[in-house]
């Protein structure tokens, strides 16, 4: 979770963007789960406020060995506190990623080099892992929005399609979200005039009709591969030589 939006008092336990965000990223570690009959490490790159690992860690825990949260945004001090718990905060990529399922929520958007992150994950990846990524979706969305967030980007489903096999990640499954309120951001963002993030505390009546006609839509997310504001990519990373060699 981004930070700034916590400084905009967003509040992620009732949020219907957040709330309705995590969905499909339960479901596919329940997926996950039922294939491989094992527990999976949680590696959350970009992980800010840790919102999502931690909601995996709280609904799912007999899923789940660690966590491992990596920001460039902690401080020392919440990295020595973090040690020997099993959320530990780091500021680098893990040196061996196995058993793991790597999320990165609105990570991608935020590097200057994305392509170069991957690589890196890949890397430091034996066997097979999986990942989870979220990215915000259309350019014709780009707005002052983005640009208080610090993105360099927004992305269709070809741009991440190129990337990821770029950087040799396997897509299982690639979809939009949140395109039925698609209409509205856009209408909203072509006339919007403050430099602010969009993410603002909403009435309880509104946050209550967005969290139910949002959670509703997630029930038909695989097939939406035509528009959204934020566009999902599920799948796995396998490094066979990495893994061969580990196991000599």
């Amino acid at each position: 979770m981004d930070l700034k939006e916590i400084e905009n008092g967003v509040n992620p336990d009732i949020h219907w963007y957040y709330q309705t965000k995590k969905v499909p990223l339960f479901r596919y570690i329940e997926k996950l789960y039922k294939l491989e009959r094992q527990k999976f490490n949680i590696i959350d790159l970009g992980a800010g406020s840790g919102f999502f690992s931690q909601e995996l860690c709280k609904n799912y825990a007999q899923f789940i060995n660690n966590s491992c949260l990596v920001d460039i945004g902690y401080t020392d001090k919440e990295i020595i506190l973090s040690r020997h718990t099993t959320s530990q905060k780091t500021k680098e990529i893990p040196s061996n990623i196995s058993h793991s399922l790597v999320i990165m929520m609105d990570v991608l958007e935020h590097v200057e080099n994305d392509l170069d992150l991957l690589i890196n994950i890949k890397r430091a990846s034996s066997g097979k892992n999986y990942f989870f990524i979220t990215v915000p979706a259309f350019r014709s969305l780009w707005s002052s929005h983005d640009v208080y967030l610090g993105h360099h980007r927004r992305y269709e489903i070809a741009d991440l399609q190129r990337l990821l096999a770029n950087a040799d990640f396997n897509i299982t499954n690639i979809y939009y979200i949140y395109g039925g309120i698609y209409p509205l951001v856009w209408l909203l963002r072509k006339f919007k005039t403050s430099d602010t993030s969009d993410m603002k505390p909403a009435h309880p009546l509104v946050n209550f009709l967005l969290t139910a006609i949002n959670a509703f839509e997630m029930n038909f997310r695989k097939y939406n591969w035509f528009f959204g504001v934020t566009c999902v990519v599920e799948g796995f990373i396998l490094n066979e030589l990495k893994h061969n060699t580990m196991s000599k």
